[in-house]
């Protein structure tokens, strides 16, 4: 058996068995295949696919490739919660710290930006002094601490989905079905969660594109979330214009703490009350999730939540004086604004297109040696439903760079689009799975 073979199999469309899935990814892991080698096969998977058999065995394997965390000595059940991506996409950021100040314990690995998506490590990073990188022993010991930690995925964690993660990336192979369910539920069953709560994103900005593919993977992961024996709910969330306003890392932590202060837009609200009841029903803390719900709520407006996020902020080296001062974020040397062009009502705002333009400006990486911008981005003014005039400012562009920010303008243009009537509002909430 050797790598060229498996590459070849795959590249002629044939199933791989489970003994060259598993040599594959055991020799990738020791450094014995290179990545030339890895990016061929990659590439052959998204030309080609996988079967469901193929996409279960190549999770496992990748899960198995290091690491199996035990969350066993927390003593409560521990409900992960994973996205499938997306563009200002901070609920993770938003949403755990008010899981964990109603008592449930949040032991959360999580990814850095992928594509044009963005990622949650990148973001906790545009705290001054924030630490993702924190060795197991310590990360249980925070959640034991204070009931939450939220960092990157560790070496030792599932390292053969962090190699190929960022390879993806870099190739150009990242909406994958199979590639994208087996990435996340391999680093799912390493992290020692016993269920998982996952948010499968759907439309423009979304690895999904339709409902109907979004169904699939959520039963893919299902599938293999039961084969591992992990509860699995997924909430399929609609990703066809940004969630939120903010864009961006330093700019989508400070709509973070805008949301933590009670200050919500309606789509993360929505999101954060129908994934936060059911990681408190899997969680045995509470049944009826209209009540589950009523308790988000709550701990936001009574400030728990909030003083939850600043002891994960401090218990991780973070300097909370940026969280309660905002204002001393470091800012983009332009803040330029985009107008509309003509009077109506905000029929289309690509989610795609955002996230492109936000790469651009150097928010999210094109290489994955790529340094981050944690000051540039997009702030949406207007979004889908929107009555707007001629000369309103539809977003503001915050870039580092004139050139590059007239540059993002024009491509900012095309995201949206304006219609003369009015325009019914799409749900954040498209189906639970």
């Amino acid at each position: 058996m050797n790598s060229q073979e498996i590459i070849a199999k795959k590249r002629d469309k044939k199933e791989l068995t489970k003994k060259e899935i598993e040599y594959f990814v055991k020799e990738y892991v020791k450094g014995n295949i290179p990545d030339y080698q890895a990016a061929a096969l990659v590439m052959a998977i998204y030309l080609n696919g996988m079967t469901k058999e193929e996409t279960t065995n190549l999770t496992l394997e990748m899960a198995n490739s290091g690491d199996i965390l035990d969350l066993s000595s927390l003593g409560k059940t521990v409900v992960d919660k994973h996205s499938t991506g997306g563009v200002g996409d901070k609920i993770t950021i938003i949403l755990m710290p008010v899981i964990a100040s109603l008592g449930i314990p949040v032991a959360k690995m999580s990814g850095r930006g992928l594509g044009f998506t963005g990622g949650t490590v990148d973001k906790l990073e545009s705290i001054p002094g924030y630490n993702t990188s924190v060795e197991i022993d310590k990360f249980i010991e925070n959640v034991k601490k204070t009931g939450i930690s939220i960092i990157g995925q560790t070496s030792n964690l599932a390292p053969a989905d962090k190699k190929l993660y960022a390879l993806r990336d870099s190739i150009g192979c990242v909406d994958n079905m199979s590639l994208i369910s087996s990435s996340i539920m391999s680093k799912k069953i390493a992290a020692g969660a016993e269920k998982i709560v996952l948010d499968v994103t759907v439309g423009s900005g979304a690895f999904m594109k339709t409902k109907e593919d979004a169904i699939y993977i959520a039963k893919m992961m299902k599938d293999i979330g039961k084969l591992a024996n992990r509860e699995t709910v997924c909430v399929l969330t609609n990703m066809n214009e940004p969630v939120g306003k903010a864009v961006g890392n330093t700019l989508e932590i400070l709509e973070t703490i805008e949301c933590l202060k009670g200050n919500i837009p309606e789509d993360i609200k929505e999101i954060i009350l129908a994934i936060g009841s059911y990681i408190i029903k899997l969680a045995g803390e509470g049944e009826n999730l209209e009540e589950n719900k009523e308790r988000i709520l709550e701990n936001i407006k009574n400030g728990k939540a909030y003083n939850k996020f600043l002891e994960l902020i401090q218990n991780q080296n973070g300097d909370i004086s940026y969280i309660k001062n905002p204002e001393k974020f470091q800012k983009a040397k332009y803040i330029m604004p985009l107008y509309a062009e003509k009077t109506g009502h905000i029929e289309k705002l690509d989610a795609r297109q955002v996230g492109v333009t936000s790469v651009h400006l150097g928010a999210g990486r094109i290489k994955k040696e790529d340094s981050i911008d944690h000051a540039v981005g997009i702030w949406l003014e207007k979004k889908i439903g929107d009555k707007v005039k001629q000369g309103d400012i539809l977003a503001y562009v915050h870039v580092n760079n004139e050139d590059t920010g007239k540059t993002a303008i024009e491509e900012l243009k095309q995201a949206y689009r304006i219609a003369d009537n009015p325009v019914k509002m799409e749900s954040y909430i498209l189906d639970i799975i």
